[in-house]
């Protein structure tokens, strides 16, 4: 599941890649925008954690990993 975070004053984005489900992920960010946390904490496919103030939370898009397409050819 590819997840991208918008944060407020920064000037990129936060893209990971979770084994998280898009529900699990609905989820947490509710959480944190409804105040039942102060950090959006996510983890990504190799473990890590990603935590962001949920009150610098601008957009989080959820969507399928996209796989990336290799070689040459018409469009």
């Amino acid at each position: 599941m590819e997840v991208k975070i918008g944060v407020q004053h920064a000037p990129r984005e936060i893209v990971l890649e979770s084994a998280q489900s898009a529900e699990e992920v609905e989820r947490a960010v509710s959480d944190a925008l409804n105040g039942k946390t102060q950090l959006l904490s996510l983890k990504d496919e190799h473990g890590r954690k990603v935590l962001v103030p949920a009150d610098r939370l601008a957009y989080v898009e959820i969507g399928e990993h996209a796989a990336r397409k290799v070689g040459f050819g018409a469009l």
